[in-house]
């Protein structure tokens, strides 16, 4: 099992890791066609980050949920109550997103003047955060159906859908951000339009595919409700509450930036797009190791996740720090190939060095949470969250800003990545032992 175990973990990762880097890729390339429509379209793009995570913390935290209930149903071979569970989380879930996207929609002036944006710029975030809370509420219910047919073992299709639904932004965003013959284009709210265009294919591609499978019940769900609303509770709150934790962390980390100017933010909202894409084998790992994790948490195979887990940590660890050293060797090309504009490249460039390789124990933090909601410790999951980023990132972003601006924040979020990673793989390494001693106890 063990000489086996790399290949199965890279057969369940791959496919992810593709679409991953798919989507966070187009994401990137949204930006930078934003920043080709010069500094004030990129920084009101910028200032909507934050609420975007909130809504994707919402949908991820409620995808953790159903993904690890199914998980463990099929786990202990409960088939019937796995396709109930199956039709919840997409009524539930879409449902729940769409109320928060109206919410946003509705208070995002005092938001955005909270998070320090310049009046000159809410007219330009006005006319962008409509559309791209569109493209929010179809990635979550996309996001929903990626997360049923993962937890039926199936990485293979999400991955596919992530490719083609960022081709289809690829060639969406030039012809509607810029426009094309006498059309002048959308200009910035025509990179929210691609999203949701491409995201909206997905979920038609995603339907039919669905439409044929048997993991979807049509009865039965009021009563399977009642019953998996505890347990259900118990693994959204926590992984919600932590999901939430990093868009507010990043509400405050672009107030803190906001200090800089218009150009920091700038940069500082191309960073946070470099850094997901940076990040997409970690956050691949995110999604393929928490179903099987909980199936082998429904048969009790402790000795298979801690394989599973040490293995997990390497390859995070060694692919974060030689993507992180070489980005840092390039930072002033990839710089000027993400913006036009000589002085956010500049700055873009300081953060690239310090923060990119910082990312490796930022991986082993990310992965413990994630594990952690899959093995039934949400709660410790949850505080991990919070001390990470309450008690490590942002007093050292904080601080760092304050005594050496751009570069201070880049070298201050570093070592609270640092910290939060040599503190995640502590408790992870403690819970772990506390329940193999647990286990042999009880054999």
């Amino acid at each position: 099992m063990a000489a086996t175990l790399p290949r199965q973990l890279w057969q369940q990762t791959w496919p992810m890791a593709l679409g991953v880097l798919s989507l966070l890729g187009f994401q990137l390339v949204d930006s930078a066609f934003i920043a080709r429509l010069g500094t004030a379209p990129l920084a009101a793009q910028s200032f909507t980050f934050p609420l975007s995570f909130l809504i994707i913390g919402v949908q991820v935290g409620l995808g953790i949920a159903i993904a690890a209930l199914i998980s463990r149903a099929l786990g202990a071979d409960e088939q019937a109550r796995a396709r109930r569970l199956g039709s919840l989380v997409l009524l539930g879930g879409g449902a729940i997103i769409a109320l928060l996207a109206l919410v946003l929609l509705s208070a995002q002036e005092p938001l955005f003047r909270q998070l320090g944006a310049a009046p000159e710029l809410l007219p330009l975030i006005r006319s962008y955060w409509a559309p791209q809370l569109l493209a929010a509420w179809l990635g979550a219910a996309l996001y929903f159906g990626y997360s049923l047919f993962r937890a039926h073992g199936d990485t293979r299709l999400p991955g596919k859908l992530m490719v083609i639904t960022s081709l289809i932004n690829l060639l969406l965003d030039p012809l509607l951000i810029f426009g094309i013959g006498g059309w002048p284009g959308l200009g910035l709210p025509g990179a929210a339009w691609a999203t949701a265009l491409a995201f909206g294919a997905g979920l038609v591609i995603l339907g039919r595919r669905l439409g044929k499978t048997d993991w979807l019940a049509r009865h039965g769900l009021v009563g399977e409700a009642r019953r998996s609303l505890g347990p259900f509770t118990a693994i959204a709150g926590p992984a919600m509450v932590s999901q939430l934790m990093p868009p507010l962390a990043a509400m405050l980390a672009t107030a803190i930036v906001a200090s800089l100017g218009p150009t920091s933010v700038a940069a500082w909202g191309m960073a946070s797009r470099l850094e997901t894409v940076s990040l997409m084998v970690v956050l691949a790992l995110t999604m393929s190791l928490p179903p099987w994790l909980g199936r082998c948490y429904g048969a009790g195979d402790w000795p298979q996740i801690r394989r599973l887990m040490a293995l997990a940590f390497k390859v995070a660890v060694l692919w974060q720090l030689a993507l992180g050293g070489v980005l840092a060797l390039f930072a002033p090309w990839v710089a000027m190939a993400l913006s036009g504009n000589p002085e956010v490249r500049g700055e873009l460039s300081v953060l690239i060095r310090g923060l990119l390789p910082s990312y490796a124990l930022l991986g082993l933090c990310m992965l413990v949470v994630s594990a952690s909601n899959a093995l039934g410790w949400p709660l410790r999951a949850m505080l991990l969250s919070c001390a990470r980023l309450f008690a490590c990132y942002l007093p050292c972003l904080w601080l760092g800003t304050q005594w050496g601006g751009i570069a201070g924040t880049a070298l201050g979020a570093a070592i609270g990545n640092g910290l939060a990673g040599g503190l995640a793989y502590l408790m992870f390494r403690r819970s772990i032992d506390e329940r193999g001693r647990r286990t042999s106890v009880i054999n």
